[in-house]
């Protein structure tokens, strides 16, 4: 009886888990699985401003050019891969730009010319990030309504562990042959692509897409309503992707912490989503307004960047990344689902292209914007910029919710 009631906590922790990954689709666990593989190969892109000027000797200014190109083929990308996705299925979307990508990859490395690599990587963004609003749309036609937005985590969670692989994987073929990096980025394209054939059942289009007709008004460029959304979104983004850019940088000049001690603190947000994410979308799943989780997520991050500016200390280093990585699990994963609440079956496409495309736009300008500020007002007026962005992106929620009647109310 006491060994029961002493396990009691632990057994309750385990249901928790089990509950919070129980009722998924096979479908979404092996879309998961293709994801990871995916992820696992994500080399080049980390590793590619320092390939181009330590392996081709290219100046920074050249080697940002090429890799802001990449960013601009995949907003292009993203895009045309909507469009694509309403007219030939997701599916097929997604296994050709994986195998196309891979190609891309490998051809990509055999560039050397300046004028080449600009081609290529803008070729390779466009043809890889045409998968991001496929695989967004599939996993809609995977899920159901009442877990939807578990079965994006778990896509997420997917991304997390693969790019966790990816990079250490990455640096240790670098120091090698950098070359390696885009063979084996492009062979695990490639396979994911052919496993995602193998494994994977084919999307069919559901009943209500067959039956349901577009027409001009359907666009998701004529829902403005949801465009004015996407504005707040790519805010939020911004300031979120500040986590990535100028924090690392903030560790770096402002407490001098070594490069093992800032890897440490940035890989915290992975292990925390990886551990924690699953258990808290299960728990407010269907609970509360999405809108509201996006903007109490947007005062976390707010908070964080707050902190910087009042407070000194490592420890307050520790608290602001778990308070940053909270934020992204309550405001992300909700976003997904409310972008695809907006669609209809037959233009899911171009909904999920626009989201994605909006956090391309905010992975392009979030480092423009925090370092043009850093190098001229410092890391102080950045911090405050993104609490401003933040609470502006909260008030555009709860201003959305309320305007809408509160129809939202559960999504």
């Amino acid at each position: 009886m006491i060994i029961f009631i002493a396990l009691s906590p632990l057994i309750m922790i385990i249901q928790l888990y089990r509950s919070a990954y129980s009722g998924l689709s096979r479908s979404v666990w092996l879309l998961a699985a293709v994801m990871f593989i995916n992820r696992c190969g994500t080399m080049v892109i980390p590793f590619l401003g320092v390939y181009l000027t330590e392996s081709l000797h290219l100046s920074i200014d050249k080697s940002g050019v090429v890799m802001a190109l990449f960013g601009v083929g995949s907003i292009v990308g993203t895009l045309v891969g909507g469009r694509l996705t309403d007219r030939l299925g997701a599916y097929n979307v997604m296994w050709m730009s994986l195998g196309l990508g891979g190609l891309m990859f490998i051809v990509v490395g055999q560039l050397q010319s300046f004028e080449a690599l600009c081609l290529g990587t803008f070729v390779l963004g466009s043809v890889a990030e045409a998968f991001r609003p496929a695989v967004t749309a599939s996993v809609a036609l995977y899920s159901r309504p009442e877990n939807r937005t578990r079965s994006y985590s778990l896509n997420r969670l997917a991304l997390n562990l693969g790019w966790s692989v990816g990079p250490a994987v990455g640096g240790w073929l670098a120091s090698v042959n950098y070359s390696l990096l885009f063979w084996v980025d492009g062979c695990t394209c490639i396979a994911a692509a052919i496993l995602l054939r193998l494994i994977l059942p084919k999307t069919s289009r559901s009943s209500e897409e067959v039956t349901e007709q577009s027409s001009p008004t359907d666009s998701a460029y004529r829902d403005y309503k949801y465009l004015v959304f996407m504005i707040f979104v790519t805010l939020f983004a911004i300031s979120f992707f500040q986590l990535f850019s100028t924090v690392p940088l903030y560790y770096k000049q402002v407490y001098h912490l070594p490069e093992d001690q800032i890897g440490t603190l940035m890989a915290l947000n992975g292990i925390l989503i990886v551990c924690i994410e699953m258990v808290l979308v299960h728990k407010l799943e269907n609970r509360y307004p999405s809108l509201h989780l996006m903007a109490v997520g947007s005062i976390l991050v707010a908070c964080s960047y707050f902190i910087f500016n009042v407070t000194f200390g490592v420890w307050w280093l520790v608290i602001a990344m778990i308070t940053a990585t909270f934020a992204e699990m309550l405001a992300m994963p909700f976003m997904n689902t409310y972008a695809l609440q907006r669609a209809k079956p037959h233009n899911r496409g171009q909904y999920t292209a626009i989201y994605t495309a909006s956090w391309s736009i905010a992975q392009i300008s979030a480092p423009l914007i925090g370092t043009q500020f850093i190098s001229r007002m410092g890391f102080t007026m950045v911090w405050w910029l993104m609490v401003t962005f933040c609470v502006m992106a909260a008030c555009g929620f709860w201003a959305i919710y309320y305007k809408t009647g509160r129809i939202e109310k559960l999504s």
